[in-house]
């Protein structure tokens, strides 16, 4: 019988070290040649409050020109965020054994370690665990393979974790339909919106970025865009979360207001809608003072669900925009894209003669 896979290599302990290891050092650390800007004026991350009336508006101008907001008026509690924060932390303080028994194995999505990132030359600043929302207590324990009282108050707040934000993506995503046009009726009635918020998949990732000694020479998380519909991130009062601007291009560093969630739209919400939605390209920078935690939360269909643009999203008249694709389909095309320095979505536009319409709501 052959043996298992070997763990995924052990993290560098980055809060103890002096200087930065070559295995995570950046040529240019965060200098890619595009400024770091504050959020102010032209450059302020749009804020969408759901309590108030005209939050479909609101989150229809954000989609496009950002593809990024700041969520308030969610009804939330604090507290469930502060619990999370402050169970992450204590998961990422545990020795280096402990975490190590959860590492995650080449070609898993699970586990404790690097997402899987071939394209990329150097380490990130950063500790990760991804895992299913909906199967904390069978995923961790690989952590706390005997249970006891930390396992079951860290199962616990993240429980009440994914089962606030499932709920509020469900919300967000009436909300999303509602931006295209649909009426409160159309979106009750439409069989394949349905289907869509239904069928939501929550992925969970759990991010520690420690203080580090050389933040010019480090990188917290590489720049990309996220694959799936839609990500709300929780995160401490630490900056450390850029958005790309274009025209000329910049790096928007978005604030961490109190109760505020951060909502990152993804590469298949921009094929559902047709390209009226932007996509966020994105990435993470770390200090030398401040330890930062963010907890993205992140909905996607099921596997077996074909993406394509919303009939609502397509003009009358015109053709949709992207061929159907399944979210593991898009991850090979992705991973293709990056192989051969291409755009994934580019890659996925159909020609002029491409279907007519798109995803009927089916009411």
């Amino acid at each position: 019988m052959p043996s298992p896979p070997a763990a995924a290599a052990p993290y560098v302990e980055l809060r103890s070290a002096e200087r930065v290891p070559e295995t995570h050092a950046w040529a240019a650390g965060p200098d890619d040649g595009h400024p770091s800007v504050e959020a102010v004026g032209c450059d302020a991350v749009p804020v969408v409050d759901m309590g108030r009336p005209g939050a479909a508006r609101a989150v229809a101008r954000a989609a496009e020109e950002w593809g990024a907001f700041l969520l308030v008026g969610h009804v939330v509690p604090a507290r469930v965020a502060a619990a999370v924060e402050e169970q992450v932390a204590r998961l990422f303080a545990l020795p280096a054994p402990e975490k190590a028994r959860a590492g995650r194995r080449p070609g898993e999505a699970s586990g404790y370690g690097y997402p899987p990132a071939l394209h990329l030359p150097k380490r990130m600043w950063s500790e990760g665990y991804t895992f299913p929302a909906a199967a904390v207590r069978d995923e961790f324990r690989r952590v706390w393979p005997d249970g006891g009282d930390e396992y079951l108050r860290f199962c616990d707040v993240m429980e009440e974790h994914h089962k606030e934000m499932r709920a509020l993506g469900n919300r967000l995503l009436d909300v999303f339909f509602e931006a295209l046009g649909l009426t409160a009726d159309q979106i009750a009635a439409g069989e394949t919106e349905r289907k869509i918020r239904e069928t939501l998949v929550a992925t969970m990732h759990l991010n520690l970025y420690p203080r580090c000694p050389e933040p010019e020479r480090a990188m917290g998380l590489a720049a990309h865009t996220d694959s799936g519909f839609f990500t709300f991130i929780t995160q401490s009062p630490v900056p450390g979360l850029q958005l790309l601007r274009r025209g000329p291009d910049r790096w928007v560093t978005v604030p961490a207001p109190p109760g505020a969630l951060v909502v990152v739209l993804g590469d298949l919400f921009r094929v559902l809608t047709n390209g009226r939605f932007s996509s966020a390209f994105h990435r993470a920078v770390v200090n030398r003072e401040r330890d930062r935690i963010s907890v993205p939360y992140f909905l996607g269909p099921p596997a077996d669900m074909e993406v394509a643009p919303l009939a609502s999203a397509v003009p009358p008249g015109r053709k949709a925009a992207f061929r159907a694709v399944t979210w593991p389909e898009y991850m090979g095309v992705r991973l293709k894209a990056l192989r051969t320095d291409a755009s994934a979505l580019a890659m996925l536009q159909v020609a002029d003669e491409g279907e007519e319409g798109g995803m009927p709501s089916k009411s």
